[in-house]
């Protein structure tokens, strides 16, 4: 597949957070998130199939977490083969029952673990642990991956590299979290837009983006900067809305009118692939998909 030529040529909608859909469903913690993958897969093909419904072109497999060093917090570093190709399967087989032509992207997270100076995690074991997870989601047959919320360069670094030697053929994007500070948007580590987009192009990656960390409002500007950084339309996944807890729940106030009205506006900012991480819903996809004039299958 020739993402780059694809988004070139029409902008592609993603979906929006997994999280919130399971925590619906009556997910908690205590349990990976991918175990549902195998424990209520009618629960995980049902997420899937309403943000296919809502108009996205693509889906994003239930594997956020599932690398070795993530999955192993759960004792269950060995099972990343099951749960990672479970996953895949799922969506592709929503995919080609009700919506064949859209996409499946392998979603690949965060390890939670790092490499110096910030840990003593080592490097070509990381890396190896995405290869892992990659290969597991290739298997099974994702058209792309995305390795998203990264915060370590290093790391996204290394999940490209491993992404690749697994899955050469497979288009990576990858999404790193950033925050707007005194200096301009910086990641946690301090890097800044034009160095990861140089960084993460060099590793092999076909398209770079940010996730999460900041609303819809402040994204914009960012993805002007990583459109300008990168030469290539960028990937873009605001939050709904900046979060606060309410009686210990994380809430959303954004509404997905507004966070459509303001994400639609993405394309002109150098946007070839939007959608919605945390907080956001099959209604925030549905109303930006009728922003964009695409049609959904919700009323």
């Amino acid at each position: 597949m020739d993402l780059l030529a694809a988004v070139k040529e029409r902008l592609l909608l993603l979906d929006g957070a997994m999280g919130t859909e399971l925590m619906s469903r009556g997910f908690a913690p205590g349990r990976p998130p991918e175990e549902w993958n195998v424990t209520r897969p009618g629960d995980v093909a049902a997420i899937h199939a309403a943000y296919y419904a809502a108009g996205s072109d693509i889906v994003q497999t239930n594997t956020f977490g599932g690398s070795r060093h993530k999955l192993a917090a759960y004792d269950a570093g060995d099972r990343v083969a099951e749960l990672n190709e479970a996953a895949a399967r799922l969506a592709v087989a929503v995919r080609d029952r009700e919506w064949p032509g859209r996409l499946v992207a392998g979603d690949i997270g965060p390890t939670g673990v790092f490499v110096s100076p910030m840990g003593d995690a080592d490097p070509d074991d990381l890396r190896d642990g995405f290869a892992e997870q990659a290969a597991a989601l290739a298997a099974a047959a994702v058209d792309l991956l995305h390795i998203e919320t990264m915060f370590d360069l290093a790391e996204a670094q290394l999940a490209v590299e491993g992404a690749r030697r697994a899955a050469p053929e497979l288009p990576v994007v990858v999404s790193l979290a950033y925050k707007p500070t005194p200096r301009g948007f910086r990641t946690m580590m301090g890097v800044d837009p034009q160095a990861a987009a140089d960084a993460l192009l060099a590793a092999g990656a076909t398209l770079v983006g940010c996730n999460c960390e900041i609303t819809a409002d402040q994204m914009g500007e960012l993805v002007e900067e990583l459109r300008e950084a990168s030469g290539r339309p960028v990937v873009a996944q605001p939050n709904a809305g900046a979060p606060r807890l309410e009686d210990g729940v994380t809430v959303y106030d954004e509404t997905a009118e507004h966070f459509a009205g303001v994400v639609a506006g993405f394309p002109g900012h150098g946007a070839g692939i939007v959608g919605g991480c945390c907080g956001t819903t099959p209604a925030f996809i549905a109303a930006l998909a009728a922003k964009l004039g695409r049609a959904s299958d919700v009323a």
